[in-house]
């Protein structure tokens, strides 16, 4: 389990040397909780002769975006025994110590106010971090074994920890040493302090926990009897996907880090534990009854996605991570298949469990189909290009961005589904048969071509490899090109019946609105439509239309009494002024996309179904 309570000494003790016999040792210090920051050390028993170079990432694996994590860095010192060194920066990243014999000792101290999933943050409520935001590599030794020792906070308080990183040392609350043998290793293993709530099961024979920040305010509010069963069901239902004759997770242990919150929602994965943020109203309670809500179902979800990572990108990974480098951009064209079918799996085996209901499911799908199809960009990217281009595009969005990009996300979990069902049709076996073929050749710890990486262009051959049928031309249109995915024929196969509601007039006039209901702000305008066409631009204040404001009632009068070619006009606010902008209503766009159940499928359409989504 994770560091609270400890494993067995014999067992910890196993895993790393004791301190000193490890050339690299950090020490972790939360003495400034109220500053935010961390204060910390490193010891380097025998530093390079010619003047010791250190260096943090840039970006943590899992979120493809240069971050700069060094930018929170403040004031690296370095002391040879009494004697002080000189500490250069030489690159962004990167600073050079003075050469000295060792042992050489390093401080510095880091801001953490950050509370996403991806670097750290502090306060007196809690501690949350990856150590790929706190401690320098030692360069030439990032290969060696790394020993750190992270000391509590500061009476009175009396927080505990959680990691799954191997324990050395560690007292009854996880405090204390831990170990890894590399660099890469260590900052895969983010660390949870504070007030916890934990949950434990098996799956498989594998311990589990969850474990919840703020248990404070939290305990008795949660229902964690059903909170670990469900849990239990996906992990368990994941295992048997890859291991279908013997499920079992591909780790010795798993911990779910989860931070709520009151806004905030994402997830980072690592190979053993993940790192969440949701709502705190998202959680389980203890009275609410067979159906917990959506949110519940959502951060369910959330939890299969990241845990699915634990296989798709942490075991089986793209030739371009295969040896990664930490300092600048590592380009891979596939993350359509390791994070879109990621996406596609996590919500079928909530379904497959039994936690989402046929129709349920089939709703989560419709809105990712509305909002590929919403996106003028689908017909400018392809899923390969997005994925190429996440790196500066898909982490960095702005106004125009869903006219000009592909969500790799969404739309290669479409591309899945139209893969899956593509072969289901066929009798040809289904994608669960590739994903297994996957895990066996580039994912086990035994897979022959681990090491390798999966090549750019290897998928359409395993897929004539696990089930018989050549999809060359498949990923030619949809992964390489820009053709739309045949998804509501395909969807017909299963007995899913696919129907149009009415367009909402601020989607038909090809706006997104923000802010208040009186005076909204123009947050994104859509490619080819009638706000286009008139001359909004986001950042506009929409005033009126048609001399009445832009109320969301008024508005849906206006628009279901007008008619195609009719001049519509707008008056908004821009740089303090007031402006009138005039274009025709076009004709009335397709409505947002529904689908359900057929109440009467063909037995084949059943038979398909039935396979696919469970009875």
């Amino acid at each position: 389990m994770p560091a609270t309570p400890p494993a067995p000494r014999k067992a910890r003790s196993r895993r790393a040397p004791s301190p000193p016999a490890c050339p690299l040792r950090y020490r972790v210090r939360m003495q400034q909780v109220h500053a935010h920051v961390f204060d910390l050390e490193l010891d380097i028993e025998h530093p390079d002769s010619g003047g010791q170079e250190l260096w943090l990432p840039v970006w943590i694996p899992g979120s493809y975006l240069v971050r700069e994590f060094a930018r929170h860095v403040l004031q690296v010192r370095a002391r040879c025994g009494e004697r002080a060194l000189a500490v250069d920066k030489t690159a962004k990243n990167r600073w050079r110590v003075a050469p000295c014999a060792g042992p050489l000792r390093v401080q510095w101290q880091v801001w953490a106010h950050d509370a996403s999933v991806r670097t750290a943050w502090l306060d007196p409520s809690r501690a949350f971090f990856n150590f790929s935001s706190l401690l320098l590599a030692v360069a030439g030794s990032e290969q060696r074994e790394h020993a750190v020792h992270i000391e509590p906070p500061p009476a009175p308080l009396r927080w505990q920890l959680a990691t799954t990183l191997p324990a050395v040392r560690v007292d009854d609350r996880g405090f204390g040493l831990y170990a890894a043998p590399s660099y890469e290793r260590l900052i895969d293993h983010p660390v949870s302090c504070g007030d916890q709530l934990r949950l434990r099961f098996r799956a498989c024979g594998t311990p589990h926990q969850m474990v919840i920040e703020h248990a404070a305010r939290l305990r008795g509010q949660v229902d964690e009897r059903r909170l670990c069963a469900d849990l239990r069901k996906i992990c368990e239902a994941q295992a048997a996907l890859f291991e279908p004759r013997k499920p079992r997770p591909p780790f010795r242990r798993y911990a779910f880090l989860l931070s709520p919150s009151p806004g905030g929602w994402g997830g980072l994965e690592h190979a053993d534990s993940c790192a969440l943020i949701c709502s705190e109203d998202d959680l389980p309670h203890p009275r609410d009854g067979a159906d917990a809500g959506a949110g519940y179902r959502r951060l369910l979800g959330l939890c299969s996605h990241e845990y699915f990572h634990g296989w798709n990108v942490k075991r089986i990974r793209p030739q371009a991570f295969a040896a990664l480098d930490l300092e600048r951009e590592n380009l891979s064209g596939m993350l359509w298949l390791f994070e879109g079918f990621t996406s596609y799996y996590d919500d079928l085996v909530l379904r497959r469990c039994g936690l989402l209901e046929a129709q349920q499911y089939l709703d989560l799908l419709a809105a990712s189909i509305r909002s590929v199809q919403a996106a003028p960009g689908q017909q400018l990217q392809s899923l390969r290009e997005a994925s190429f281009d996440a790196w500066i595009k898909f982490y960095r969005p702005d106004a125009n961005t869903p006219n000009a990009t592909v969500n790799y996300y969404t739309q290669g979990s479409l591309f899945a589904l139209a893969l899956d069902l593509h072969l289901r049709s066929r009798g040809k076996g289904s994608l669960d048969e590739v994903m297994r073929l996957l895990w066996q050749r580039y994912g086990r710890d035994d897979a022959p071509l681990r090491a390798q990486g999966v090549p750019e262009d290897a998928l359409p051959q395993l897929v004539r490899e696990a089930c018989g049928i050549d999809v060359r031309a498949w990923f030619a249109r949809h992964v390489d090109g820009r053709e739309a995915l045949p998804l509501q024929r395909l969807l017909a196969r299963f007995g899913v019946r696919c129907s149009r509601a009415a367009p909402q007039p601020v989607d038909a006039l090809g706006l997104r609105l923000e802010g208040g209901a009186e005076w909204p702000r123009v947050a994104y305008v859509r490619s080819g439509s009638w706000a286009e066409q008139a001359g909004l631009s986001p950042g506009d204040v929409l005033v009126a239309i048609n001399e009445r404001q832009s109320v969301p009632g008024a508005l849906a009068r206006q628009y279901a009494r007008a008619a195609p070619g009719q001049p519509w006009v707008a008056h908004v606010m821009r740089d303090s002024r007031l402006l009138r902008l005039q274009a025709a209503l076009p004709p009335p766009p397709q409505g947002p996309l529904q689908l359900q159940v057929a109440a009467r499928p063909s037995a084949q359409a059943l038979r398909l179904r039935t396979a696919w989504l469970g009875a």
